[in-house]
Formats: structure tokens, C-alpha cells, sequence
């Protein structure tokens, strides 16, 4: 039976596509008596006609990939997807490094560790790009015996 017609009209009421509009297939003669819209609204409120639900898509299996990952598993290099730089980018890391080091320096300045001429030479070597770590800035400061 041919009820195209009643399906487009159902599917303005609805507010929905023609593909999501439901039509009871034992009540089929009756929706095709159907003319007017006043007609397919009374179908509709009977619930001869309905509206399917929307098709989703799943995040159980994304979700339990997150969980995995916050425990630290999946990421190993064959799981890594882009480079370094991709992954945190070079300003980032280069904002965090600076940031332990000018924490670092102020500290031993403060402590009495280094005294202010150390400090500032160390601050812009800090600024240049000189050391790549807290650890290396410590060993730089052993060597040139600069730590009090």
C-alpha cells in the first residue's frame, strides 16, 4: 500500500524526516483514508503514526579507551599518532621548563643559596636556552662552583 503521501504529511507534523515517521503495519487501510493533516494528527495522537528515534552513535567504547588511557596504558611509541611536537607542542614544554627554572632560581635566591649578580646571570642564561632541566641548571652550578 502506497501511504507516501500520509508519511510526508506525518513527517511535517512531527517535525522529523520521512524515513524516521513509523506507521503501525496491522492500521495501514486506515492511514490510507487518511486526507488531511487534522486526520493524520488524530492517527498520531492514537500513536497509529510515530516519530522513530534518532540513530546515535555510541561512546561506551571511546569512553573506555579515555579510562585506559588516564591509567597510563596505550602509550607506548606504536600507539603514538604525530610527532614530539604534535603531542605537546614545543611552546608548552618550552613554557614549563622556563617556569621550573625561574622557580628554582628565585628559591635559591631567596634561601641565600645564590646572591643576586649569580642569580641574574643564570636568569638569562636560563632565558637563552642554556640548560634543559633543573638537573642540568644544578650541574651547571657544581661545576662552576657557583652554589654557596
Amino acid at each position: 500500500m502506497d501511504v507516501s503521501v500520509q508519511r510526508r504529511m506525518a513527517s511535517e507534523l512531527l517535525k522529523c524526516g520521512i524515513e524516521r515517521v513509523w506507521i503501525d503495519p496491522e492500521q495501514l487501510d486506515r492511514v490510507k483514508m487518511a486526507m488531511s493533516k487534522d486526520d493524520i494528527r488524530v492517527l498520531i495522537k492514537e500513536g497509529v503514526i510515530k516519530k522513530k528515534q534518532k540513530k546515535g552513535i555510541s561512546s561506551a567504547r571511546v569512553k573506555k579507551l579515555k579510562e585506559q588511557r588516564k591509567k597510563g596504558r596505550r602509550r607506548e611509541p606504536s600507539s603514538r599518532r604525530g610527532a614530539a611536537g604534535a603531542r605537546t607542542p614545543p611552546k608548552e614544554k618550552w613554557m614549563s621548563t622556563i617556569r621550573a627554572l625561574r622557580k628554582t632560581l628565585k628559591q635559591l635566591r631567596d634561601e641565600g643559596k645564590i646572591d643576586r649578580t649569580v642569580y641574574r646571570k643564570l636568569y638569562r642564561m636560563a632565558k637563552g636556552g642554556a640548560f634543559r632541566s633543573r638537573g642540568h641548571l644544578f650541574l651547571y652550578m657544581k661545576e662552576h662552583e657557583l652554589l654557596k
